[in-house]
Formats: structure tokens, C-alpha cells, sequence
């Protein structure tokens, strides 16, 4: 079976990209299609692949401002030719669904979400990227236009898998549309648990508004704990800003660094409502209990009492009762490290293989 990969586009390196890695790793030979690549933004990571860009790939300043050329990513994305393939993976968040296939072409997307700035969150979309007033007043018609092209590309997928309950439930409310749940991967061999523990608290993470370190920033302001936060972005001088001296912002580590950061923890504190979430896994891998909001992936992958707790609000004092009435005392590292073994990337590639298998 000849096998091609769609990615929207490859200038970062997360969630997304490391389940293509995965993928690759099964199907070395597949060409992956993207709108185009920043070798050096994802690390070399895909260096001497068969990587196939379009015509965004030679405009200016769109690897680093991809956010204002979203009315050209449809077009681009549908001048890409899959004649010769048997089978097109797509793993998309936005455009990549939107590939057109001849009829004996199968494809499959692994969609990640459908597109928030299209859909739930819209017009927090127009509000928060900064643009400037007479933009914003022009932007709804042409997020209108998106939203169509978006539910008409949804027609174009054979096959959808989620990567999450929680996103087959906005695939079956934007798209009309059934899904599989395939969960994404996480290299389990890359933590480990430790025989010594620390006093902190760890967060992790892109240092983003919607990841609400914020909360996690006040609320340990309260509680006066020690809390270590791991991650860059645009959030980070407001976040020091607010933050006491019982907050340490450590930047961008080395995997060994947070490989023992995790393993040393009390516990991974996650605020956020994330479409699955590899953070709480990883520190689960690390034999460590998370912390977290009761929404999103993390209800599908955190054991209640046994291998984390949750609490019910995105509210300071929500954070800092749930902190409050923890007892690492309580987690078992061995049943947090099993529950991680779930979604290791071996079980990630063994469940692609065979939903292959019955496809051919």
C-alpha cells in the first residue's frame, strides 16, 4: 500500500509533529505533504525525509506569521496531487483535511480538533491576535468563508479518527461526521521514576493564554508553595510579573532536565482544557500524580485518586483547595507509570497497523 502524509505545517515541534514522527517510523518511505517547513523550528527532526511544500513555502515571512495568510491555505492545500497513492493520512487541526483525493485514494485524518478560530472560539480569535481595529472589523466575512470551505473539506475525509472522546464530540457536532478514537503518542522510555522526591510543584508547557498558567501563577501566590514552571511564550513577562519568589520560571530545558523534573515532583499541576494533553502522561511516566481541570483529554487519561486528582473549576481557589487536600502519600509510582504504558508510542504504532490492516 503506497501511503502519503499530510501535515499543515511544519514549523514547531509538539503533540502533533511527534505523532508524525511515529508515523514515519512505521511508513520510512511515505513523502509527508505540508504547506511548508522550517527545518530549524522543528529541530532537524524531519531532516532527509521526503517533504513536499507549497507554494507558501517561498513567501515571505509566512514560517514565522502563518496566522495572517489563512485565506491562501485552502488554495495551497488543494493543489497538492494524490493520484499515486493508495492512502492519504492526514493529521489535521485546520487545513490539512481539506486535501482532494481521486476516488480509489483513501483518506483518513487523524484530526486533532476542528478548528477553534473557526468554530467555538471565533471570536476570541478576532479579539486576541492583536490586529488592528478596521482588521478585526473585516475579519467576520472572511471567517464565514473559512467555516464553509472547512465543513465542505470535512466531506472530503473517508475516514476520521479522533484523538480524543472529547474531540469526537466536536467532530460529530461541526461535521455531522463518526469517528474512531486513536490516542496520540508518548515515548514512555524517555522518563523514568525516582527514589528521591522534592517538595515542588511542577507545571509544564507553551507559555500561551489558553494553557491558563495564570491560575496556576495566583494560585500559588496563595499557598506560598514552591512551584517550578518549565516552558516559553508570549505569557511569560506578564507571568513574572505577577509572580512571589516562590515561583521559579526555568525557560526551555534539555529532555534530561525534565525528564528529572518530572520524576522529582510532588506533582504535575495542569489548569488547562486540552483536545488530549501529552504533559500529564508524561509525568505519569515519571511515576508522578497530576493535578488537573476537570475537562478535556485529561479525564480520559488521569485515573481519579489513583493516579491524579481533579478540580471542577478554571478558578484560583479551586487550585488551591484541590493543592490543599493532596497527598502524594496516596500515589502509587508504579500505577502512575502503568497508566502511561497505555499510551506509549509501541501501543500507538500496533493500533495504526492493525486499523491498516483491516482497511486493505
Amino acid at each position: 500500500m503506497k501511503i502519503a502524509f499530510v501535515h499543515e505545517y511544519l514549523n514547531q515541534f509538539g503533540g502533533a509533529e511527534r505523532m508524525l514522527v511515529a508515523l514515519c517510523a512505521i511508513f520510512p518511505d511515505a513523502p509527508i505533504y505540508t504547506l511548508f517547513y522550517d527545518k530549524h523550528a522543528t529541530g532537524g527532526v524531519f531532516e532527509g525525509r521526503d517533504i513536499r511544500t507549497s507554494f507558501l513555502q517561498n513567501l515571505p515571512f509566512v514560517k514565522k506569521h502563518h496566522r495572517g495568510f489563512p485565506l491562501l491555505m485552502p488554495l495551497a492545500i488543494e493543489q497538492f496531487d494524490f493520484s499515486d497513492f493508495d492512502a492519504v493520512i492526514s493529521i489535521s487541526a485546520s487545513f490539512a483535511k481539506g486535501v482532494i483525493t481521486k476516488p480509489h485514494t483513501k483518506h483518513i485524518c487523524i484530526c486533532l480538533t476542528p478548528p477553534r478560530f473557526l468554530w467555538d472560539d471565533s471570536h476570541k480569535f478576532v479579539e486576541e491576535f492583536g490586529y488592528l481595529r478596521l482588521i478585526k472589523n473585516i475579519l467576520p466575512p472572511f471567517i464565514s468563508y473559512l467555516r464553509i470551505w472547512d465543513r465542505e473539506a470535512s466531506y472530503r475525509v473517508d475516514e476520521f479518527w479522533a484523538i480524543s472522546e472529547f474531540i469526537k464530540e466536536r467532530i460529530n457536532k461541526y461535521y455531522s461526521k463518526n469517528s474512531e478514537i486513536v490516542y496520540p503518542p508518548v515515548d514512555i522510555s524517555n522518563f523514568y521514576i525516582s527514589s528521591e522526591l522534592d517538595d515542588y510543584f511542577l507545571m509544564v508547557g507553551r507559555l500561551v493564554a489558553y494553557k491558563r498558567f495564570d491560575l496556576g501563577v495566583k494560585a500559588f501566590n496563595k499557598l506560598g508553595l514552591p512551584l517550578k514552571i518549565v516552558g516559553i511564550g508570549p505569557e511569560l513577562r506578564k507571568l513574572k510579573g505577577m509572580a512571589k519568589d516562590n515561583i521559579e520560571f526555568l525557560g526551555l530545558v534539555s529532555d534530561n532536565r525534565l525528564a528529572s523534573l518530572y520524576s522529582k515532583t510532588r506533582a504535575l499541576v495542569f489548569p488547562q482544557e486540552e483536545d488530549f494533553g501529552i504533559v500529564p502522561l508524561e509525568a505519569m511516566a515519571s511515576g508522578r500524580p497530576v493535578i488537573a481541570f476537570r475537562s478535556g483529554g485529561a479525564v480520559e487519561t488521569i485515573k481519579e485518586g489513583k493516579t491524579g486528582l481533579f478540580f471542577d473549576e478554571q478558578a484560583i481557589d479551586s487550585i488551591v483547595y484541590t493543592v490543599k487536600n493532596f497527598d502524594s502519600s496516596k500515589f502509587n509510582s508504579e500505577d502512575c507509570r502503568k497508566q502511561a504504558e497505555k499510551f506509549d508510542v509501541t501501543v500507538f504504532k500496533n493500533k495504526i497497523l492493525q486499523k491498516l490492516s483491516h482497511k486493505t
